[in-house]
């Protein structure tokens, strides 16, 4: 007979390279770290955001209008335990975890520091594994050894889904030079906006050009706005 839990899928975190450009899948595969005991929950959450224009004069509030899908997040914990070797194995762990919360030496090198992207993955399960950034990180160690080495810890990890579309482009479209509009709500400013349609503030130019903008910080709520793919003015700027 087998030994118990021989084989059982085991639950992996891989941290790997952040993109080389927005839009870009992951890069090559930094550290897999696999957990010692599969984890006992997981909690997924999405959301959707809606806007609705007040009614004054109406008795019911005004049909809301569907601005955007949210990026799923997931939070699970991983439990390590060391008391039966006695050796440094948790607080290694715990280090190869914490590599996906600081900029990578690749990315440090070439003067665009990112920290890795993630992707928790364990066997068949689906909507649990996307590729995405570790939002938060906390470990809790909760038993120590005669030397103060920690023996047994869990850790607290969120991670956030990253997408690689490329930003300003109809997924239903084959083209790179594909368009899309952007509702302007209440505080948006153009390099705002930029950041999140591109990753990069300084795109404010291309989306100011291509709707004959002269300041990028006075925005009329409600307008929409032409976001051109970014390739589309940088031979311009």
């Amino acid at each position: 007979m087998a030994a118990p839990g021989r084989n059982l899928a085991r639950a992996r975190l891989l941290i790997m390279e952040p993109p080389a450009k927005v839009g870009a899948k992951p890069g090559a595969k930094i550290k897999e770290v696999r957990f010692q005991f599969n984890p006992n929950r997981l909690s997924l959450t999405k959301s959707t955001e809606w806007r609705r224009n007040p009614t004054r004069m109406a008795s019911e509030s005004g049909t809301p209008e569907f601005v955007g899908s949210g990026p799923r997040s997931l939070t699970l914990e991983v439990f390590l335990d060391a008391t039966d070797k006695h050796d440094s194995s948790v607080e290694k762990k715990v280090e190869d975890l914490m590599v996906a919360c600081v900029p990578t030496p690749k990315s440090l090198r070439a003067k665009k520091p990112a920290s890795p992207w993630v992707r928790f993955e364990w066997g068949t399960a689906k909507t649990t594994s996307f590729n995405g950034v570790l939002s938060s990180f906390s470990v809790e160690y909760s038993l120590f050894d005669v030397d103060g080495k920690p023996l047994r810890a869990t850790c607290s990890l969120g991670i956030e889904e990253a997408g690689t579309e490329t930003p300003g482009q109809n997924p239903t479209s084959g083209s790179d030079n594909a368009r899309r509009t952007h509702r302007v709500v209440v505080g948006d400013s153009l390099p705002q906006i930029a950041w999140q349609e591109y990753g990069d503030a300084t795109g404010w130019r291309v989306i100011a050009e291509a709707n004959d903008i002269d300041d990028p910080m006075i925005l009329a709520p409600g307008i929409e706005l032409l976001v051109p793919a970014l390739d589309d003015g940088q031979d311009g700027s």
